[in-house]
């Protein structure tokens, strides 16, 4: 096939897809800002592993989306499933370790195939999500590698090369074929993971970094509900920059801490609280709880409360007063 006429067809399922689920438009303006510069890499990867059969090209199995700390890329990924209709079977690093030797292994290939029983059984799309791979498959600095990565690793590097033929532990059989199911990995730093893991072929990269323009409008869809205009959010994220995604939420949340101390107090005070939370009865229903009216003001008195904090961790480091004579 050549580049014309995949180029036809990937514009042509691409298409399809947002036809058959009109979910999309919603979910986009409704729930959030949606990242549109990470849409087409993950749309692209998954309809390509699901046509691989009819393209003439070597398809990675595997996608890694890798970028700063706190910049949504699980949250957004999971959005794109929701609005292409993806059911995903998702893990996380600290699956990837365990007291018996093979045992992680075998748990992927495990949700591999029972993403493959997802696309059989349900006529759904489906997908192997593992977020923060590098945490569990990461070297750094003087970290040991246990039996386990190395059985993943090798797991996963199988998985990519023979993609339809995964074996749990039963015996062999040629009618057994899976069906080709995309993976996709979430991380923060991919040059810690073996490298022919990571080496082209079998998976493709994709450096996640939102752009100025994407963190206001994403930002702006988190305030919106409060009245914040979008030029106090650009005075916010100007203020704040360099910043990751989840410091903007954390900022909002930190501005109902005296709203809710308040509702504490107006609800007989610490003694209370538990009866109140976990012991009234089942008729009975909690005190309405008022949200705090957003100001610039008290977001920007938030956001410089949240970057003393920041500042004190980083500065203060009081693992080298406590160990000082180890370093000696």
């Amino acid at each position: 096939m050549d580049s014309k006429s995949f180029n036809f067809l990937f514009c042509f399922m691409s298409s399809f897809l947002l036809f058959m689920f009109p979910v999309l438009e919603y979910n986009l303006l409704v729930v959030t800002y949606f990242a549109f510069f990470s849409q087409d890499k993950v749309v692209c990867h998954i309809v390509k592993n699901y046509i691989a059969h009819l393209l003439n090209v070597k398809v990675p199995l595997i996608l890694g989306i890798w970028g700063g700390k706190g910049q949504g890329k699980s949250f957004q990924t999971e959005l794109i499933f929701q609005a292409m209709g993806v059911e995903p079977i998702i893990m996380s690093a600290g699956e990837l370790e365990s007291e018996r030797a093979g045992e992680p292994g075998k748990l992927i290939r495990e949700r591999y195939r029972a993403a493959s029983q997802v696309v059989q059984n349900q006529g759904k799309m489906s997908c192997l999500m593992i977020n923060d791979i590098d945490a569990g498959l990461g070297r750094f600095g003087n970290t040991q590698m246990t039996v386990n990565n190395q059985i993943v690793v090798g797991t996963l590097m199988n998985l990519s090369d023979n993609p339809t033929r995964v074996s749990i532990g039963q015996d062999w059989r040629e009618s057994d074929v899976t069906n080709r199911i995309p993976v996709i990995f979430t991380g923060n730093d991919f040059s810690t993971i073996y490298a022919p893991l990571i080496r082209d072929g079998r998976m493709e990269k994709f450096y996640w970094q939102p752009m100025h323009e994407d963190i206001v409008n994403i930002v702006h869809r988190m305030y919106e509900k409060d009245g914040i205009s979008r030029k106090e959010v650009v005075h916010v994220v100007d203020i704040f920059p360099n910043q990751a995604l989840d410091f903007y939420g954390a900022l909002r949340s930190r501005t109902y801490d005296r709203s809710i101390l308040k509702w504490v107090e107006d609800n007989g005070g610490l003694e209370d609280l538990g009866k109140k939370l976990l012991k009234r009865r089942k008729d009975e229903k909690l005190p309405v709880f008022t949200p705090p009216k957003q100001t610039l003001e008290a977001l920007l008195e938030s956001g410089y409360s949240l970057l003393k904090e920041q500042q004190l961790i980083m500065e203060t480091k009081l693992s080298k007063e406590y160990m000082k004579n180890i370093d000696g």
